[in-house]
C-alpha cells in the first residue's frame, strides 16, 4: 500500500469557533484513506497551512502509511532549519490521526487497540458553557444548570473575556492579539463575582476549571488567580501567562494555591520536558491535532504518567480532534477528563457519519476500526473554501 495524496479540506461551518474547520484525508492506492484534523485559530494560519499541507502530501507520496514514526520524523526533520514548531507540527499532527484511521482500519481495529488496549470503557468529558448567553445572572444560572444535569462534572470557562476596550470600542484581545498584560480592578471584581456565580449555580461535587488563555503579566496573573480563589473553590487556573516564558509561569506557579495547567500550546514532547522536569504545572493539557499528532500525545502521556501528573487533552475544534484525543486516552493510566466545547457535541452530526456519544457526560468510542468516524464527503464538498 503507497500513499497517492495528502489533501487538505478547509470548510466553512457556524459548529466552529473561527467560522471554519481544517481537515486532511491521506489517500492511498488501495482505496483506504484516513482523516486528520489542525483547525486553527485564525483564517490566515489555516490558509497558509493548507499550502504547506501540499507540499508534504508531495514529499510523501509513494511512502508504506504503515511505517508511521518514520513518517512522522521525515515530515518534522524536514522543517528543523526554518523551526520546527507551530505549523510545522501542526501539519505533522493531521497526517500522523490520518495515518493512524488508516493503520485501524487495514487491521480492523479501534486505534486504542493498536496503542495497548483500553484501561477504561469510556472517556469522562469536561465542556464549557456557552458565554455569549451570559446576559444576566439568571442566564448564567440556566447555562451551568443545564452543564450539571447533562451529567459533566467539570466545566471551564473564561472570567476575563474583554478585559476593557480599546478606543475605538473594540475588544482589546481583537486588535492586538496579545495585550499589554494587565487588567482594570472593575473586570477582575466582575471575574470574581461570575466565578461565585458558578461555583454556587454547579454546587461543591463540581470541578470548576479557569482559562486565562495566556493573556496576563506574572502580577496580574497572580491577583486574578488569588481573587478567584477567594470568590469561590477553582480547580485549575489554566495559562496565567503567555507560553512563551516559563520563567514567568513559575513566578506565578511560587505565588498562588490553585493547581495550573498548562499544554495546549505545547508542541511535541520536547516543549513539555522542561514543565514535568521544573515541576511547573499540575495538569498538562497538549491538544492532539497541535502537538504532534496520536503519535506523539502517546508519548508526552508516558513522560507525565512518570511524574504522576494527569493528562487532559485539548480541543477547541471539530469532531477528529475529539475523537482522536479520546482513541489516546482509552490507553493512559494518567487521564483527567477530555475537553469538549459544548455540553451537547450535536453541532458535528452534519460533519460525520453518526452522532458522537457524549450520554452523561462521558465519550463512548465505537469499536469501529480505525477513529471509528467518518466524515460526510457530501457535507464537505459543498461547504468547502475553495483556495487560489
Amino acid at each position: 500500500m503507497k500513499i497517492t495524496s495528502v489533501r487538505p479540506w478547509l470548510i466553512k461551518s457556524d459548529a466552529s469557533y473561527w467560522g471554519e474547520f481544517l481537515f486532511v484525508e491521506v489517500t492511498t492506492d488501495e482505496g483506504v484513506s484516513g482523516w486528520g484534523e489542525i483547525t486553527t485559530t485564525t483564517r490566515l494560519a489555516n490558509r497558509a497551512l493548507c499550502t504547506i499541507l501540499r507540499q508534504i502530501g508531495a514529499a510523501v507520496t509513494g511512502e508504506d502509511p504503515a511505517r508511521i514514526e518514520y513518517l512522522w520524523h521525515k515530515i518534522f526533520r524536514s522543517f528543523t532549519y526554518m523551526g520546527s514548531r507551530g505549523a510545522a507540527v501542526e501539519c505533522v499532527s493531521a497526517i500522523d490521526i490520518a495515518l493512524w484511521d488508516i493503520r485501524g482500519k487495514v487491521l480492523g481495529k479501534p486505534i486504542y487497540e493498536l496503542l495497548g488496549g483500553p484501561v477504561r470503557d469510556e472517556i469522562t468529558l469536561y465542556t464549557h458553557p456557552n458565554q455569549a448567553k451570559f446576559t444576566s445572572n439568571e442566564a448564567v444560572v440556566r447555562e451551568i444548570r443545564d452543564i450539571v444535569e447533562s451529567g459533566h462534572t467539570a466545566l471551564k470557562f473564561d472570567p476575563f473575556p474583554h478585559q476593557g476596550r480599546t478606543a475605538d470600542g473594540l475588544p482589546r484581545e481583537q486588535r492586538d492579539g496579545y495585550l499589554d498584560g494587565s487588567m482594570t480592578r472593575k473586570d477582575e471584581r466582575e471575574a470574581a463575582e461570575l466565578t461565585a456565580l458558578i461555583r454556587e449555580t454547579a454546587g461543591p461535587d463540581v470541578d470548576i476549571l479557569i482559562d486565562a488563555h495566556g493573556r496576563f503579566d506574572v502580577p496580574t496573573a497572580i491577583r486574578l488567580c488569588r481573587s478567584l480563589e477567594e470568590a469561590g473553590q477553582i480547580d485549575w487556573f489554566e495559562e496565567p501567562c503567555p507560553p512563551e516564558s516559563l520563567n514567568a509561569l513559575r513566578q506565578v506557579r511560587e505565588k498562588v494555591s490553585a493547581a495550573i495547567s498548562w499544554g495546549e500550546r505545547g508542541h511535541t514532547k520536547w516543549d513539555f520536558v522542561p514543565v514535568l522536569e521544573n515541576r511547573l504545572a499540575d495538569y498538562i493539557m497538549p491538544d492532539v491535532t497541535w502537538t504532534g499528532g496520536i503519535t506523539e500525545l502517546k508519548k508526552i502521556s508516558a513522560l507525565c504518567e512518570a511524574y504522576y501528573i494527569p493528562v487532559s487533552p485539548h480541543d477547541a475544534a471539530g469532531p477528529i480532534n475529539v475523537v482522536a484525543g479520546a482513541q489516546v486516552m482509552m490507553t493512559v493510566p494518567n487521564f483527567y477528563k477530555l475537553e469538549t466545547s459544548e455540553w451537547n457535541l450535536g453541532k458535528y452530526d452534519h460533519l460525520i457519519d453518526r452522532p458522537l456519544d457524549v450520554s452523561n457526560g462521558s465519550l463512548k468510542l465505537t469499536p469501529k476500526p480505525g477513529l471509528g468516524v467518518e466524515m460526510n464527503r457530501d457535507h464537505l464538498q459543498n461547504h468547502e473554501i475553495e483556495l487560489d
